[in-house]
């Protein structure tokens, strides 16, 4: 017993040497072997241990998160499966290279996370607490982050094209124990925001229980995906999918990894879901992995085949509607529309409820003798402005009544930068400021 201990601590003095050199500005990378060596004589069970003794004995936390990272990596070469072999397939920029990127880093802080958590249990020194309780609300802060970028982006760019191919139950599962997992970082970080209204003992001890079962589950996830989702999508989708895929992905961002772009080649034309043919070949489906086959036994699969555009549809940009469709979206709108071409003609308004009055005959007016002739000066001031660039908008508002009346005008330029016009936008948004708080629940009565 005597022996254990004394090992213990000879290879704890070890990393506390290696953690003094990084304190006096040495290289953490030029340090990585001889950690690697103390490291690797140490099991897995042990290091966090270690690590909590050294914060005891006043090492900066954020030291030993630097150790911390290669205790990741550490665990990652002796762990390492499928998903190192996938990756390292795949070219820098690739979508699903980026996944798994994403998914190294939402390990390291699902570790971090649980580390620190442990460590602040026994932790009695005041100002060491308040060092690990600003690292715990980085690591939670940056956590939070997961769920408007990795997981959003699977969501929104990688879920259809497995629908569009019958595969709706791997995405409704995922999406299921993404909501999940958000719900668990929220809830660490109103723990972290509240602790004061409750004793230390007992914040403490809940939030290591809910930062362990947030970690797993984070955790959890990375496995699930690494090795099932993501050899799904490998195995499903072609290269004029991923490259739709690659030039959507700057919209939504990215967690703490900034990909270069990617492209198949020029030759590649971009697929969208509604573009692909649905249905899986026998040879598909055999290299989907074990689990997914399992699950599809006996289960015919209902590829969606629905057309996207129809006959008669207008082309959008950002889909398709019909006259009819677009005429019913104006006039569903909580806000008049008015636009006025490039001439200064009244062209089009929206119809349904409006707060200006607008009539047929307007049609085709100079919009200057649509004011009285007091206010021309400042429609044809607006209008200059927008026509040479100088201004993005014009916005006013005005009580008229019970309504508290905003406007907007803004310029529209085609894909050349060419001016095609102005619009307006009107909308009482009287009801709109007495919001507060918020109502995510459906109040209907039956």
């Amino acid at each position: 017993m005597t022996e254990l201990l004394n090992n213990r601590e000879y290879k704890k003095e070890q990393l506390k040497n290696l953690l003094k050199k990084i304190h006096e500005g040495e290289d953490v990378n030029k340090l990585k072997a001889e950690f690697k060596a103390a490291l690797s004589s140490i099991s897995p069970l042990e290091i966090p241990l270690i690590e909590q003794e050294l914060v005891k004995e006043g090492i900066s936390a954020k030291e030993i998160a630097k150790m911390c990272d290669i205790h990741v990596e550490l665990f990652r070469e002796a762990v390492s499966g499928t998903d190192e072999l996938e990756e390292k397939d795949l070219p820098e920029g690739h979508p699903l290279r980026t996944l798994y990127e994403e998914n190294k880093e939402i390990m390291k802080d699902a570790e971090m996370l649980n580390l620190y958590a442990s460590t602040l249990v026994n932790t009695k020194d005041e100002r060491m607490r308040k060092e690990i309780l600003g690292v715990l609300e980085e690591i939670v802060g940056n956590l939070r982050k997961v769920g408007f970028t990795h997981y959003n982006r699977e969501e929104m760019l990688t879920f259809p094209y497995i629908e569009r191919r019958g595969l709706t139950a791997i995405a409704t599962v995922l999406w299921t124990k993404h909501d999940e997992i958000r719900f668990m970082i929220k809830r660490l970080a109103e723990l972290l925001a509240g602790r004061e209204e409750m004793s230390w003992e007992e914040f403490v001890e809940k939030f290591k229980a809910k930062a362990s079962e947030t970690s797993f589950a984070l955790s959890d996830m990375v496995f699930r995906e690494n090795n099932i989702y993501y050899p799904t999508l490998k195995a499903l989708l072609t290269e004029g999918e991923w490259k739709a895929i690659r030039q959507q992905e700057d919209e939504i961002g990215y967690y703490k990894v900034n990909p270069p772009m990617w492209d198949p080649g020029e030759n590649v034309k971009p697929l969208h879901p509604w573009e692909i043919d649905p249905e899986l070949s026998v040879e598909q489906l055999l290299e989907l992995p074990k689990e997914v086959q399992q699950a599809l036994k006996g289960q015919p699969l209902e590829f969606d085949k629905a057309e996207l555009k129809r006959e008669g549809d207008i082309d959008l940009g950002t889909g398709y509607v019909n006259v009819e469709e677009l005429k019913a979206i104006f006039e569903a709108l909580p806000v008049d529309v008015t636009f006025i071409d490039k001439d200064d003609r009244v062209r089009f308004f929206s119809p349904g409820e409006r707060i200006f009055v607008r009539t047929p005959s307007v049609l085709g007016r100079p919009v200057q003798l649509c004011h009285p002739p007091k206010s021309v000066h400042i429609v044809n001031k607006i209008l200059k402005a927008f026509k040479e660039g100088r201004k993005k908008e014009a916005t006013f508002w005005i009580r008229m009544g019970p309504k508290y009346v905003y406007i907007k005008y803004v310029p529209l330029f085609d894909e050349n930068g060419n001016y095609l016009g102005t619009l307006e936008m009107t909308m009482d948004i009287a009801e709109y400021k007495k919001i507060d708080g918020e109502k995510r629940l459906l109040d209907w009565r039956d």
